[in-house]
Parts: C-alpha cells; sequence; structure tokens
C-alpha cells in the first residue's frame, strides 16, 4: 500500500476532472478501431482523455509522459430473454413515420446484448493496477480527487459514442420565421370545409392554401409526372406570400405547412389562428389527403431499385479478410461508406496512408483526433488490416436471419466522420448527403493536407479543354481548367423503350385518377453512347461576350480532355432540378460498359484556319454606370427563384465572373454559413451607392502564416486574405478555388525577372500536376444511389477485386452475384496498361 499511496501522490498533480469543453474520447482509440470491448480494452488518459488500445498506450506515455490512465474493459453477454416472449417476434408493422427507430417509423434490431464493465486505474511505466474500489486506506484528499477523477470521465458525455443505428426522424420540422409575423389580406375569403378546387386548373388534389390572401393552389409536379401543375409556388413567385396549408391533412393535431421563403416544410405555432381568419375551424377538421411524409414513403416503396442494387432476393456468400471490412452505418452515413471502400481500393491512397502510416503517427499532434493524416491513415488501416474484418458477434445459439448473413462488426469511423465534417452545413449533421459532394469535399481537404507532399489526388485529376467560338465572327477562345469528375448527361429522348414509356405514363395516369394501385415501374433504358455523345456534342452559349466583336454574341461551346486521368470518375447526372427547381430524380437504365475508350473526345487545342479571339478582359462596368458591375441578371433571378437571398445571388455572380449559374451556385453552398453572406456586394475602392472597402484592415500574421504553412507563397496569402475580408476560412476556400490563376501568375513572375531562387523558396508549382496516357478504361468500381433524392435513401458500392465483384453494403461485404451496373450513380474506371 505504501508503494500504491506513493505512485499515486507522484501523478495525483497530473489528474484533471473533466469539465464542460473537454472531449473524453473514452469509446475509441486515436489511432485505431479499437474500444473498450476489445481484448485489451480502452486506456483513457487522466489529464487529456484520449483514449489508446493497448497497442498504442505505451507509444503515447513514451512520446507524452502522461503516466496515468482509466482502463476500461467491457465483455458483452446475452441478455436474458423474457418467457412472455416466447410465443416469437410479432409481425412488423408498415412504416407510416419517415423515421427510423421511433414509434411508427423503420424498425430497428433491438439489442441482445448486455455488458459487465471493469474499471481501474493503470500507472506506467510501472503497470500499477489499482481498481476502481481499491482506493481505501489512501489520504481522503486523494481519495476524493481520484474518485471524481473516475466518476467525472464515466459520466461525460463521450466524444465519439453515438448510438450505432440512431433513431432519425425526417419529420422533425422548425417552427417558420413567417409563424407569428404572418401578414394575412383583409379580403374577407371564407373557405368551405371540403370541396376545393385549384383557382388555376380542375384540380382536386394535392391543393394548398396560402395563408397570406386565401388561394387555394395545386402543389409543384413531382419528377414522375404526379402531383400538381405548380400553380401554388408560381403564386408564391408572382406575390412573396410565403406560408401555405396542404388542404386534406388539417386535423385538430395540425397540418402540412410549407414554407415557400425558407423552401421547407414547417411548423405554424399560430395555425389555428391563421386557418380562423380563413373562417376553418381546426377542431372539426378531418383528415382527407395524404401528408407529405406518407406521399414519400409510398414513393420509396415504389422504387424497385433497392432489391436490384442491394442484390436482395441473392443469397450471397460473406467474405472477410484484408479489404474486405465493414463500416458500420453511423445514422445516414452510407454515402461516406461507399466513397471511402472505393477510394482505398486505390493503391495510391494505400500508399500516402496506409504504408506510412507509423511515420504519420510519430509526427501527430498532440490532439491525433483533430489531424487529418492521422485519421484517414487509421481509417485505411481499419479497412485493410483485417483485423477488423470478422462475423459480426453473435449468440452461437440461433441461426442468423437471412439478411443478417454476411454482416461484420467492421469499423465505426466516428472521429473521422467528426473531423471531415467539422464546420461544413451538411456533413457535419446526420442527415442523408450526396456521395458526389461528399468525394468532392474529400478530394479538397486531401488537397490542403498534400500541398507539398505526395498527393494521392493526382490520380482522378485532368485538364479539361473547353472551345468557345464566337458566331458572329468564327474566331474561337480555348481554355483549361481543371477537374476531377466526368459527369454525364443523360439524354432521355434517346431511350430504346419509348413505347413502352408512354404505355407506362398512360396506365399510370389512367391508376391515379381511378385511385388505383400503379402499374409496375417501367424504367428508361438509355444507350451509354447516347450519353457519351451528349458529352461531346456543342452547347450553345447565348450572352456570350465576344472580345472579337467587343460585344454579346452567341457562341457554341465544345468540351474536351486536355489529358486522361489514371481513374476516370464518371457521374450520371441522374439528379436534375425541373424547370420549376423542383429536384427531380431520372429512374433510367444504362448499361455501363467494362471497357471503355474515350480517345476520341481527346482535345486537339488550335486547329490549321482556326483564328484566335483576342485576349481583352471583357468590361467590368457599363458607360451609364461606372463603378457598378455588370452581372448576367437571368443567373441572379434563377439564384433568388431557389431562395436565396439577392444581395447573396449578386455576390455569387460576381465573384464567379458571370460564368453561369452552376458556378454561383457552388459559391453559395460554399459561403452560406458566412455572416456577410446577405450583405450588399462590396465594391473595392468604389464610391457609389451601396458600394465601400472590401478589406479596410491588413490581414493578420497570424492568417498569413496559416496559409503559408499550407505550401503557399506570402504574396498568395495576403491576395486570398485580401479577396475574403480577412477571413481564414473563406481564404482558404478561396486560394484552393484559385490554385490554376495563382500558378500562372507565379509563372509569369519568373518570366518578367524575378529570381528562381525567389519562387523556388516559396514553393511554387508552375501548373496543376496531372498524368497522362492513354484514354482507355476498364471499369473497377461503382457507387449506386436508391431512393428519390441525394437527401434521402441509401448508398451501397461494388468493387472488382481478385477478378470477382464485392458488393459493400455497410457492415456487410459478399461475393456479388448481379452487379446492377446498369443503375450506378457515380462509376470509377481504370486505365488499361498500354
Amino acid at each position: 500500500m505504501a508503494e500504491l499511496s506513493e505512485a499515486l501522490l507522484s501523478v495525483l498533480p497530473a489528474i484533471r476532472v473533466p469539465k464542460a469543453g473537454d472531449r473524453v474520447h473514452k469509446e475509441e482509440c486515436a489511432f485505431s478501431f479499437d474500444t473498450p470491448e476489445s481484448d485489451g480494452g480502452l486506456y483513457i488518459c487522466m489529464n487529456t482523455f484520449l483514449g489508446f488500445g493497448k497497442q498504442y498506450v505505451e507509444k503515447y506515455y513514451g512520446k507524452t509522459g502522461h503516466r496515468v490512465y482509466l482502463h476500461l474493459k467491457r465483455t458483452r453477454k446475452l441478455k436474458e430473454e423474457d418467457s412472455s416472449s416466447s410465443a416469437g417476434d410479432p409481425p412488423r408493422k408498415k412504416p407510416t413515420r419517415l423515421a427510423i427507430g421511433i414509434e411508427g417509423g423503420f424498425d430497428i434490431p433491438e439489442e441482445k446484448f448486455e455488458y459487465d464493465e471493469d474499471v481501474k486505474i493503470v500507472i506506467f511505466p510501472e503497470h500499477l493496477e489499482i481498481p476502481r474500489d481499491g482506493l481505501e486506506g489512501l489520504p481522503d484528499m486523494v481519495q476524493d480527487r481520484i474518485a471524481s477523477a473516475v466518476e467525472a470521465i464515466l459520466t461525460a458525455d463521450s466524444a465519439s459514442r453515438k448510438q450505432e443505428v440512431q433513431a432519425w426522424d425526417g419529420e422533425v420540422r422548425r417552427v417558420s420565421k413567417h409563424a407569428f409575423s404572418l401578414h394575412q389580406l383583409q379580403n374577407s375569403v371564407r373557405i368551405p370545409p371540403c370541396g376545393w378546387k385549384c383557382n388555376k386548373c380542375d384540380m382536386r388534389e394535392n391543393l394548398w392554401l396560402n395563408m397570406t390572401d386565401g388561394s387555394i393552389l395545386c402543389g409543384r409536379r413531382y419528377f414522375d409526372g404526379s402531383g400538381g401543375n405548380n400553380h401554388a409556388v408560381e403564386h408564391y413567385r408572382e406575390t412573396g406570400y410565403p406560408l401555405a396549408v396542404k388542404l386534406g391533412t388539417i386535423t385538430p393535431d395540425g397540418a402540412d405547412v410549407y414554407s415557400y421563403d425558407e423552401d421547407d416544410m414547417v411548423l405554424d405555432p399560430s395555425l389555428a389562428e391563421h386557418l380562423a381568419h380563413f373562417g376553418i375551424d381546426m377542431l372539426k377538421m378531418q383528415k382527407t389527403d395524404k401528408t407529405m411524409t406518407e406521399l414519400e414513403i409510398d414513393m420509396n416503396q415504389r422504387i424497385g431499385e433497392w432489391e436490384l442494387i442491394q442484390e436482395s432476393g441473392v443469397q450471397l456468400k460473406p467474405l472477410y479478410g484484408p479489404g474486405y471490412t465493414g463500416i458500420r452505418n453511423l445514422g445516414n452515413s452510407c454515402y461516406l461508406n461507399s466513397v471511402v471502400q472505393v477510394l482505398f481500393s486505390i493503391p495510391d491512397f494505400q500508399r500516402k496512408y496506409v504504408d506510412k502510416l507509423e511515420k504519420i503517427f510519430q509526427s501527430a499532434p498532440s490532439d491525433p483526433t483533430q489531424d487529418f493524416s492521422t485519421q484517414v491513415a487509421k481509417l485505411g488501416h481499419g479497412l485493410l488490416s483485417g483485423e477488423y474484418s470478422k462475423p459480426a458477434s453473435g449468440d452461437g445459439e440461433q441461426q442468423p436471419d437471412q439478411n443478417q448473413k454476411g454482416m461484420q462488426d467492421g469499423i465505426a469511423p466516428r472521429m473521422f466522420k467528426s473531423l471531415i465534417g467539422k464546420g461544413h452545413p451538411e456533413f457535419s449533421t446526420n442527415r442523408q448527403q450526396d456521395a458526389q459532394e461528399f468525394f468532392l469535399h474529400f478530394i479538397n481537404m486531401v488537397e490542403r493536407n498534400c500541398r507539398s507532399s505526395e498527393n494521392p489526388n493526382e490520380v482522378f485529376r485532368f485538364l479539361v479543354e473547353e472551345k468557345l467560338k464566337c458566331l458572329a465572327t468564327e474566331k474561337v477562345k480555348y481554355t483549361q481548367r481543371v477537374d476531377y469528375i466526368m459527369q454525364l448527361p443523360v439524354p432521355m429522348d434517346a431511350a430504346l423503350n419509348k413505347d413502352e414509356l408512354m404505355e407506362y405514363e398512360e396506365k399510370k395516369h389512367q391508376a391515379e385518377e381511378e385511385k388505383q394501385p400503379l402499374p409496375e415501374l417501367v424504367r428508361a433504358k438509355v444507350p451509354f453512347s447516347s450519353c457519351l455523345e451528349a458529352y461531346g456534342a456543342p452547347e450553345q452559349v447565348d450572352d456570350f461576350w465576344s472580345t472579337a466583336l467587343q460585344a454579346k454574341s452567341v457562341a457554341l461551346k465544345t468540351t474536351r480532355f486536355a489529358s486522361f486521368p489514371d481513374y476516370l470518375v464518371i457521374q450520371i447526372k441522374k439528379f436534375t432540378f425541373g424547370l420549376d427547381w423542383v429536384p427531380k430524380k431520372l429512374d433510367v437504365s444504362i448499361e455501363m460498359p467494362e471497357e471503355l475508350d474515350i480517345s476520341a473526345l481527346q482535345g486537339t487545342g488550335l486547329q490549321a484556319g482556326e483564328e484566335e479571339m483576342p485576349d481583352i478582359a471583357p468590361p467590368l462596368v457599363t458607360p451609364d454606370e461606372p463603378k457598378a458591375p455588370m452581372l448576367d441578371e437571368s443567373v441572379i433571378i434563377q439564384l433568388v427563384e431557389m431562395g436565396f437571398p439577392m444581395d447573396a445571388c449578386r455576390k455569387a455572380v460576381y465573384y464567379t465572373g458571370n460564368s453561369g449559374a452552376e458556378a454561383a451556385m457552388n459559391w453559395i453552398m460554399s459561403h452560406m454559413d458566412d455572416p456577410d453572406f446577405a450583405n450588399p456586394l462590396v465594391l473595392s475602392g468604389s464610391s457609389g451607392p451601396g458600394s465601400t472597402i472590401i478589406c479596410p484592415d491588413p490581414p493578420s500574421e497570424d492568417s498569413v502564416a496559416t496559409i503559408v504553412s499550407m505550401g503557399f507563397s506570402r504574396d498568395q496569402a495576403m491576395k486570398a486574405l485580401r479577396a475574403t475580408s480577412n477571413s481564414l476560412e473563406r481564404a482558404v476556400d478561396w486560394i484552393f478555388s484559385h490554385i490554376d490563376d495563382l500558378d500562372a501568375e507565379a509563372a509569369m513572375d519568373i518570366s518578367e525577372g524575378r529570381s528562381a531562387a525567389e519562387s523556388i523558396s516559396e514553393s511554387v508549382p508552375v501548373g496543376p500536376k496531372v498524368r497522362d496516357g492513354p484514354g482507355k478504361y476498364q471499369l473497377f468500381a461503382f457507387i449506386s444511389h436508391m431512393g428519390t433524392s441525394t437527401m434521402c435513401g441509401h448508398y451501397v458500392c461494388h468493387i472488382k477485386k481478385d477478378g470477382r465483384w464485392v458488393i459493400y453494403n455497410d457492415q456487410k461485404v459478399c461475393a456479388s452475384e448481379k452487379p446492377p451496373k446498369d443503375l450506378g450513380y457515380i462509376y470509377f474506371y481504370q486505365r488499361i496498361p498500354s
């Protein structure tokens, strides 16, 4: 006891009690996926509250000198079954809520296990072990200090622990900002309790009552042709009246309320008052129409791709071992799971992160949970080592459910998901996301962290050649830009089964009118060759500024490859916006080729007989208004109609150089959380109406140093900060989105007399590094999406390994029998060696 007392007294100053702001990592090792349930348990440093598996705790002690740890070891055991449940499980109920794990929603498996937990204090390097209840005999002060620290760690909210299948409710709605200030016209409109009809057409279903003026109008048209004729949303665009309630859903408990201004279903606490204005008594209303949730559930159940993509009707052979590790779904994280499974099947990402694991871990900062390279290396090792590719722990007595065969314990990348989503308005949530957007977000994070080192993104990077031909002068302009994805359009008019589609549409329309079950879905079959032709076809550009004319003209834009990457990523543009900006998914089958040759799409550059336009920048001002930027009003109107503030839309068009709606939309999505997002457009050095100085104060040296540490020059850092009003986060985004221009400027500086030594010392590359080679490829992976929108549904991926296709469906990894290559969303092709 004397030795024990002496050891505890020596480490007592290092023992901390976690406070409200401390992150306690008591569920996952910082360097591996070891947990308290692993064989060696988990060691939590009682000073930093970082968790370590048995393999890494000694190394952490050697690096930091922290000696005292709380050791947690959990042992799982099967719950004793309640005798009252011997009659078997009740039949599954049909879901009535768009939710998981709550009453009326989709079911989640009931936890069959309970845990015994062993807690003790361990002191290094002596490996002295003190049970939690073995502190008797120590001075009261020492006992109290240690006991309070242990208790606080055990009861603290874990930094990473979440329910492995989280309860998610797609019906949780926010209170509308208009709920308590809605202006209602005194127009004496009274709404009858039934017999409604759209004011502008003959529709008698899917009707919405505008709660400002009492107009009854039909809802939006859905992607499959059902729904309404868009009269309600058109009325909002004409009047700006924001709130509408769906007639037929009004009950004493509430109703479906939509805010066009907020572009979402909302809550209206004043609903009874707002309805009473038009003579509607909520207490006497009965439900006669489907809610939006019921429509979404019905839509999901109609989509036949769920069974096809998951290969549900086939008994699949489970696979285990290195490279066959499943990933737990952390709550709508299947988009992340699918993307990283594909990325770590590529040798360049394996070499960058997994092969250099020890070096990365040794150079990790004091908090490795917040280090990008550490967490990516940890993720890659978890997927490729095979350590976690084992059958899910079972009870050893019951036969596994057919759907559970092939299920693994797998890995739960909580730290990785938390880190890569940090500060992002979407990826920091548990909502479903677009796998393509996450792929690009991850690529961007890799770019930031590999500025002056080996960069695995080079396998995807390619140069796009864009040729613009002014139709008035026949002169041309060639430009190049960097890209990582080939976005392939889907020409629906090229479908091979048009007659079947027309027949299906007629039957569906008839069934809807007669309120009968819808016919079996007929999917459009579009040839891949037609998609490729649409990609390479010239695109008309209206209002093109021709430097040859020094005026606006019409041009034709042709897109070609200036280089072919090692890995070609193809996104099928299934998700589009209709004319009313309603998202829709094209239900289409495209037979993707196993081998692909896109050599015909190789750019040629300036050809003999072609004359280039003068390289003159287009004017940013008009003669009548010398200080006002000339912006593309059509793009601004498109963005405003989507619900974004006018001033934000003007800035988006300005800062993307009038380069179109897509570029402006990307700018908006990247800057939505900026505090000045909706502020008026600010121009440098202008004194006209509404214009002020962009950046009156010089950038801070800390911000400059941060950007310089990423491999950029001081001049480039200063330029980025000045362009973003000294916002460090926006400056980093700006510098990476303008990297080609900065590199070109660096090259020009050298040609204009700057010394080579100056340029080398700043490590400025001349142009982006791209790999090039033959344009012949072989399909090696694809990611598929199930559902009606990227914001809901499920993702899985198929990867070709060792000559066979493998399906990765979260924790389930199996040999694929019928890979649905025609229903994919993102395809990954590998160059065929010449």
